[in-house]
């Protein structure tokens, strides 16, 4: 009798831990796919007024080409590379945030983007796979870099003579110079700033958009900078 009972609360006690962890992990696949369809809808609204397809201009990209999306968060820029640079090649899509990553991954598999290949970096190290790379994209990421120096030096070496490095972000909407730190609080860095810090790493500064995008409803500048491995 006893024994018997022991056995009704063993199943009930697992009949329970079992519907908490369906019923959990039914709450994060719906927290997921709505995640998801967030995303879309932000990514609808950059193509009308973030210029992707300049900004993806600037880089040269050709099928066979190796390219770092530097900060690539969910992966808005990585999933256009993919197709641009063939199924043979390589899209590395690097963030040090696993939570992006993690959606990207998702994103990846459901849109059959095999050639893109998701790293998580360090605030010092992008930890970029042995390969040449033949250009970088940082968008809106530039000004979050903690540590550009390291970060400058490892693409440096991991890119190609002649290799593109395009940088897009948000110009200071304050007027006067304001420190790194301060800047970088704002989500906003000058691109004098990044030209020189680029320089110090032995990048050439090609060419620069100091008013690629006007948002004026938003109170948002943002820069485009392109420069090249000598």
């Amino acid at each position: 009798m006893i024994g018997a009972q022991r056995a009704n609360r063993r199943r009930i006690a697992i009949l329970v831990v079992s519907l908490c962890f369906g019923g959990l992990v039914l709450f994060v696949g719906y927290q997921g796919v709505q995640t998801l369809r967030l995303l879309t809808r932000i990514e609808r609204d950059r193509d009308q007024w973030q210029r992707p397809s300049e900004i993806l201009q600037q880089l040269n990209v050709t099928e066979g080409s190796v390219v770092v999306d530097l900060g690539s968060g969910a992966g808005y820029f990585a999933l256009k590379l993919s197709p641009m640079v063939g199924t043979a090649r390589m899209v590395v899509a690097e963030d040090i945030r696993r939570e992006s990553l993690a959606f990207l991954w998702i994103r990846r598999f459901l849109g059959n983007a095999r050639n893109v290949r998701v790293v998580h970096g360090e605030p010092n190290d992008p930890r970029l796979p042995p390969i040449r790379v033949d250009a970088v994209l940082i968008a809106n990421t530039y000004h979050e870099l903690s540590q550009p120096k390291p970060i400058l030096n490892a693409l440096f070496h991991a890119m190609t003579s002649g290799g593109r490095l395009v940088i897009v972000d948000r110009r200071p909407r304050a007027d006067g110079a304001l420190s790194r730190q301060t800047a970088t609080g704002h989500h906003e860095l000058s691109p004098d700033v990044v030209v020189r810090e680029i320089r110090q790493e032995g990048f050439e500064a090609v060419s620069r958009e100091d008013q690629f995008i006007d948002r004026p409803e938003d109170d948002d500048v943002w820069w485009l900078l392109v420069a090249r491995k000598p």
